[in-house]
């Protein structure tokens, strides 16, 4: 990791750490529109199944949030693949025999000339396959890590923030750190479990058509196992690791701090008469 980014400063200085930058934000902002509005709106659904199943709470909320998650993630990739398959020609465009591109646009009317959509959805199966379970482990992951620590607070009532009644209404200081750890954790989770999918995708999805025939899955996978054998497709996992981890843990204490600004006042009446959120199933965030 360090290595590449000691020869990319060296070779195509700092800008080159930002190939693709304008073109993956373009992309993100409608995706993260699609995402999390799915998400919300699974969750609620699964969550009110579930509880009305009989479902023991914390399986409840892990459900919820694994379901809400994979959904989510899987319509995502209709928006998000294209994107992904321009930043990541743009990303490795200075390779011997690859195709300049002047900018993300260049690069879409040129992947969509030779290819057609099919070029612009290159890896979508795959795609789906990474991050639709790997967004499913991410909140799993976080709902169950969530509810463990804050049972754990509930609990240990010799701590000043730990007694029964912070723990219904934590500080906010309180709440952020136990979402970030939750965060991390995850993270961690959901790094083991999707980097060898990440790993062929994304060599799948930069290779170029050659003479010989369309670059295919079983192919890649032979290719990455000849050369790097098993550690090949761990290769980044540090990188993702921290990328989902950093990622997941600014999201969520940002979505979660708009969606509380955003409360109608007489919803938050309401809440503070209410049970704790874990007792009643729900996350804090």
């Amino acid at each position: 990791m360090l290595e590449t980014y000691r020869q990319t400063i060296r070779y195509e200085g700092v800008l080159g750490l930002y190939k693709g930058f304008g073109t993956v934000v373009m992309g993100t902002i409608p995706a993260r529109a699609v995402y999390l509005g799915t998400l919300e709106a699974t969750k609620s659904v699964v969550l009110k199944v579930t509880m009305k199943m009989g479902v023991p709470e914390a399986t409840s909320a892990g459900l919820s949030n694994g379901i809400a998650g994979l959904v989510a993630s899987t319509l995502t990739q209709t928006v998000i693949v294209p994107v992904d398959v321009v930043s990541q020609r743009l990303m490795v465009q200075d390779g011997r025999g690859m195709t300049h591109y002047r900018n993300g646009i260049h690069a879409f009317r040129e992947i969509f000339r030779k290819d057609g959509l099919r070029g612009l959805y290159r890896g979508f199966g795959m795609s789906i396959l990474t991050y639709g379970p790997s967004s499913g482990v991410w909140w799993g992951s976080y709902g169950m890590t969530q509810r463990k620590i804050w049972r754990m607070l509930q609990h240990d009532c010799g701590h000043p923030l730990c007694s029964a009644g912070a723990v219904e209404h934590p500080p906010q200081r309180l709440v952020v750190t136990v979402q970030a750890a939750s965060g991390l954790c995850a993270g961690a989770v959901s790094a083991v479990v999707t980097t060898p999918l990440d790993v062929v995708k994304t060599r799948f999805q930069v290779l170029e058509n050659k003479e010989g025939g369309k670059p295919s899955i079983a192919a890649t996978v032979r290719t990455l196992m000849r050369e790097d054998g098993w550690r090949g497709f761990y290769r980044g996992i540090i990188p993702r690791w921290a990328s989902t981890s950093l990622w997941g843990t600014v999201m969520i204490t940002s979505y979660e701090f708009l969606k509380r600004l955003s409360r109608k006042p007489d919803m938050d009446d309401q809440s503070q008469g209410s049970p704790s959120p874990i007792k009643m199933g729900k996350t804090h965030w």
